[in-house]
């Protein structure tokens, strides 16, 4: 899964037959969609019609048999980027606001701790009754959006307020809040994360200090702005996120041959992983010298042949030195055909390999060039991503 998840639930009203519209135009943003039907709502709108729509089975029944074993309501509600109920019936709120969990869509909705929006529908003297009004508000209360529904005429032909939303006014509203800023939107990401190893022997390697967190916090960030993630990774210290589609390699040549073969897939690549740049003739068993001396040779230089290939796509390299930064920050920009550079002093506390936070310098192919303060590596992420864009 390299996108955002939105769990749909749908109850039984009418306007369960505005939800084609809706999971096909959040599809049509990139969004993922789960769908939870429940046993009135397929009295008005068949499950084959949503699984076609969405392209993911819908759920029906908490006994349903199992393809595969899992706790069905919690992997759901662990999935959701966003929990959407639309059409959301009186007797589906009320069940929400006072912790009924009779079905499966009550009981993911309790169980998940996503952003939920809420899109009553009804007649509108059930949505002007004292009872449900206060149900709605204990909602509000615990932080669900609620997408008011339209005044106009209702299937039972009263004139008030109770028509759902349309369908462009409940994903406009979604994706505000998933996507905030789509800048990245229609755009793939190649980032490559964490530390490679080369074997000695079956048991030891030779490896360094990166934790994986640049890069992870870049994948976060275009995920963020509406972007999809290929995240190539090494050996990390920290949890990707789940919206990326996760390579997971040992050495360097697993690395270049990962971001090789998924190259063209991408519009970016940013190349914030560091790979071992030697490695040993590998012995087959574990070797017992009292004193061992190693013949290195250099690893493939994945940037450098990014670069000879790359053709109109963006690429993104990083420097970490110890010394002379910004005379070898240009060198390296130039000799791996880069179009932005992200030089930081490792000797300095707070830009090391292992911090949370980073103090950089950003080189740009056209010359510019950025001395930024200390700042969390999140932080840091949406600047490049900025100076990609530019």
């Amino acid at each position: 899964m390299s996108t955002k998840v939105v769990v749909l639930g749908i109850t039984g009203g009418i306007a369960a037959y505005k939800c084609c519209d809706i999971v096909s135009r959040l599809r049509k943003l990139g969004y993922a969609v789960k769908v939870i039907m429940t046993k009135n709502a397929m009295q008005f709108i068949t499950p084959l019609t949503l699984e076609t729509l969405s392209a993911n089975q819908v759920v029906t029944d908490m006994f349903a048999p199992k393809k595969k074993y899992d706790v069905e309501h919690v992997s759901l509600a662990q999935e959701a980027s966003l929990f959407l109920v639309a059409p959301a019936t009186a007797n589906i709120i009320a069940k929400f606001a006072n912790g009924i969990a009779d079905d499966m869509l009550s009981t993911t909705y309790l169980a998940s701790k996503a952003k939920k929006v809420i899109c009553p529908a009804m007649n509108t003297a059930m949505y002007d009754n004292e009872i449900f009004l206060e149900n709605l508000n204990k909602l509000k209360s615990q932080g669900a959006v609620i997408i008011e529904p339209e005044i106009g005429r209702l299937a039972c032909g009263d004139e008030g307020k109770g028509r759902m939303a349309e369908p462009e006014t409940i994903v406009k509203a979604v994706d505000e809040i998933l996507t905030p800023n789509p800048d990245f939107r229609d755009k793939t990401v190649l980032i490559t994360a964490g530390a490679t190893k080369e074997y000695i022997d079956p048991v030891r390697f030779i490896t360094n200090n990166s934790s994986g967190k640049m890069g992870v916090e870049l994948a976060k960030a275009v995920i963020d702005r509406g972007g999809k993630v290929v995240l190539v990774a090494g050996r990390l210290s920290v949890t990707p996120p789940k919206n990326a589609e996760i390579i997971n390699v040992e050495t360097t040549s697993d690395m270049h041959k990962a971001v090789m073969q998924n190259l063209s897939r991408a519009d970016v690549i940013i190349k914030a992983a560091a790979p071992s740049d030697y490695k040993a003739q590998k012995a087959d068993k574990k070797l017992k010298k009292e004193k061992l001396v190693l013949s290195l040779e250099k690893t493939v230089d994945i940037a450098k042949e990014i670069g000879a290939v790359k053709g109109d796509r963006k690429l993104v390299v990083f420097a970490a030195e110890t010394n002379d930064l910004i005379e070898n920050a240009k060198q390296k920009l130039k000799n791996k055909n880069a179009d932005l550079i992200v030089a930081n002093d490792i000797t300095i506390e707070g830009a090391g390999f292992q911090a949370d936070t980073n103090i950089a310098t950003i080189i740009r192919k056209d010359g510019e060039l950025f001395n930024l303060p200390k700042m969390t590596k999140r932080e840091l992420s949406d600047i490049i991503l900025d100076n990609i864009l530019k």
